[in-house]
């Protein structure tokens, strides 16, 4: 039966180690490390540690909530090479009902340190590095305070910030060791600290988006020319829309409302049986976070295809990476880049480290 499991798993996840597959095979061993080497986990501290749950675009399930998750094998440690990425740490693995789950426990500001390398350029201006990596850390600790899953803290995906596992150039280690432990604070309590890539002129407000407000989220203006998302234009097919929103002769899509700052709010559609209204942040769920870059967008029908143009790439909440960069640029530290988008917060040191 674990023989089974250990195939499963090889199947499931892309383990590229031949050694590793001839063990697994014979299940001699509990299945996984890509070194030659198998070691038993020492016993951790959770307060120094994070457990992140592997997704990538294979794998892009998470557990639901009340699904149950039996574990395979031995808790591990080792390398773990996962569709051409090598996660380093602690592991497990475990399967529940719609599949199985790979969650890799690391040191806290290593996975800070990965989160940086894997979220903005190492060529970018230390105080934007400084930024990003008090930013990554105070998220990462609102998530872990905040998640109830017994399992893991958070994804390494775009549902929470993206974790590619590895290990950190020169200057993205320094950024992270000169601010070690410092996140953001609010009334002395761990901030949700959202953050997105590019804001297209001005921050959007987190009630648009997340339908809830923040007394340290504000709406300002954000100068990120410099980045590729800056301006942008999509071209799609109807039958692409259509296959993406499960309709069927959809004749024309309008803007229906704007959000305070001009975002797109709501779109209506036009179809052969009716009429439909679709949020513009579900309209870019279903057609592809890359393929709709944000909601900051006008639109036309052209023939057979709908012509996006646009600006900005992301939700708009928050700390704007473009903009944080120029600020850099222009000689501001990375606490004051901090203070101007996250207003009335406090840098205090993470206790749980």
């Amino acid at each position: 039966m674990e023989n089974l499991k250990i195939v499963e798993f090889m199947k499931e996840y892309r383990i590229q180690n031949i050694e590793f597959r001839r063990k697994a095979r014979l299940a001699l061993i509990p299945f996984f490390i890509l070194t030659s080497v198998f070691c038993f986990l020492s016993s951790v501290s959770s307060a120094d540690t994070i457990k992140v749950l592997i997704l990538d675009e294979n794998n892009t399930r998470i557990p639901e909530k009340n699904e149950q998750l039996e574990k395979i094998g031995t808790r591990m440690k080792g390398d773990l090479l996962i569709s051409g990425i090598h996660y380093t740490g602690e592991i497990e693995v475990w399967k529940g009902q719609n599949g199985l789950y790979v969650i890799n426990e690391i040191p806290f500001e290593d996975y800070v340190k990965s989160v940086l390398m894997a979220e903005v350029g190492t060529n970018w201006e230390m105080e934007a590095l400084k930024a990003q990596a008090v930013v990554s850390r105070t998220y990462a600790v609102y998530q872990k305070n905040a998640n109830g899953n017994p399992y893991y803290h958070l994804t390494s995906s775009v549902l929470h910030q993206a974790y590619r596992g590895g290990s950190a150039d020169a200057r993205i280690a320094y950024a992270v060791e000169k601010t070690s432990g410092e996140i953001l604070t609010f009334n002395n309590k761990p901030i949700e600290a959202f953050y997105h890539s590019t804001a297209g002129e001005r921050t959007e407000l987190p009630e648009e988006v997340f339908g809830k407000s923040y007394p340290y989220l504000k709406s300002v203006e954000a100068s990120c020319e410099t980045s590729p998302y800056w301006v942008w234009e999509r071209k799609m097919p109807v039958s692409e829309v259509e296959r993406s929103l499960n309709l069927s002769g959809v004749k024309n899509i309008t803007i229906k409302s704007l959000t305070t700052t001009g975002r797109v709010k709501e779109l209506s559609i036009n179809t052969d049986s009716g009429q439909d209204t679709i949020k513009a942040t579900e309209l870019r769920k279903l057609l592809g976070w890359q393929k709709l870059p944000s909601t900051n967008f006008s639109l036309v029908r052209d023939g057979d295809s709908i012509i996006f143009e646009g600006k900005g790439y992301g939700h708009g909440v928050g700390l704007c990476q473009w903009s944080a960069l120029e600020m850099a640029k222009k000689g501001k530290s990375y606490r004051e880049i901090l203070s101007f988008f996250y207003p009335g917060t406090e840098i205090h040191l993470y206790e749980g480290r």
